[in-house]
């Protein structure tokens, strides 16, 4: 088992955890991050990557992928550790802070900073399928599009009926070889405007609903997918040629062992000050969507204000005897950057 020491903890790697890092590292402290997904970006990196988002100060539009790869150089100059992978399983309190454990690492802390999305997340899977994991394993299926180019000449299924699956088939319809959408119901989840310009697109016959069906069972051999079958609520089967498929159905939250940790954990929320991003428990803050306040707005830029007021909570918890002082980086400037040292 690996040991870590550093000021602040930071557990989940989404947006809102990757700008708490240059949020500490900005005052003076190191930071360690944890995460249960294999790479940073939280549901960003997981879930879409390549979708543009627009409601980001700065950024009239910005794709989610680059969105994080930005956070990322934006907190390189405070060398942050990423441990990735691993779900956090125990959070003790030491002398002087926190002993965090994941399977393989155990780090130590002055000041912990949850600042996961929704808790810990895995992909919702059709666990009707026996033999998905062969798929899973050839990248025949996967739960996310990271790199739609590799869909080009491909005949695609995507299963679901949210804004992840309408959006992906007017986004592939121009790219893939075909587009199948399969739906367990004939309406969608997804926005009406998505969902108009999909029918267009089922008019022009580039894309082939399949309502109401769902995944039956996959056919191909080591690993290749070729064809995909599909059942109605009667039972009655079809088959698609397929090539790839692509389960939009989320991730599934846990909340893991937070329920454990003395955090006052209400339907997967921690509740805390707002001044502060303080919860119930001493030195432990939260930040993000799981943080839960009066009038809280569930957005990225919020996540980013609550990281610089935990900053001052950090402060605050690390060296009591300093006065905070707000420093503005246009006269303080970050390591690395010209005439700062």
């Amino acid at each position: 088992m690996s040991n870590y020491v550093t000021d602040v903890a930071i557990i989940g790697a989404g947006p809102s955890g990757l700008f708490m890092v240059f949020e500490a590292g900005f005052l003076g402290y190191r930071a360690v991050v944890l995460d249960a997904l294999p790479q940073i970006g939280g549901q960003l990196a997981a879930l879409y990557p390549e979708k543009p988002i627009y409601d980001v100060p700065g950024h009239p539009h910005i794709l989610a992928g680059d969105l994080v790869k930005n956070l990322e150089a934006q907190a390189a100059p405070y060398s942050p550790t990423y441990l990735l992978g691993e779900p956090v399983e125990a959070l003790d309190e030491q002398s002087g802070g926190f002993t965090l454990r994941t399977a393989s690492h155990r780090v130590e802390a002055k000041v912990v900073v949850i600042a996961g999305g929704g808790g810990m997340f895995t992909p919702r899977k059709p666990t009707q399928l026996e033999n998905l994991a062969e798929f899973e394993a050839s990248g025949a299926v996967a739960y996310a599009i990271t790199r739609k180019a590799e869909l080009a000449g491909q005949d695609v299924v995507l299963a679901g009926g949210g804004d992840s699956a309408v959006d992906w088939a007017v986004e592939l319809a121009a790219l893939a070889n075909h587009v199948h959408v399969v739906h367990r119901r004939n309406d969608f989840r997804a926005a009406e405007a998505t969902v108009a310009a999909m029918m267009q697109l089922v008019e022009a016959r580039k894309v082939t609903l399949h309502t109401p069906y769902q995944l039956d069972a996959l056919e191909g051999d080591n690993g290749r997918l070729e064809r995909v079958r599909l059942a109605d609520l009667d039972g009655a089967t079809r088959e698609v040629q397929a090539s790839r498929l692509v389960c939009c159905f989320g991730l599934a939250p846990s909340s893991g062992p937070l329920s454990e940790w003395g955090l006052g954990l209400e339907r997967g929320l921690i509740p805390v000050a707002r001044t502060s991003m303080a919860t119930q428990r001493p030195g432990v803050l939260c930040i993000g969507d799981m943080a839960a306040y009066e009038g809280k707005v569930a957005l990225i830029l919020t996540g980013f204000a609550e990281a610089a007021v935990a900053a001052k909570t950090v402060q605050a918890h690390i060296h009591p005897e300093r006065k905070y002082k707000v420093q503005y980086s246009t006269s303080k400037g970050v390591p690395g950057t010209p005439g700062v040292a």
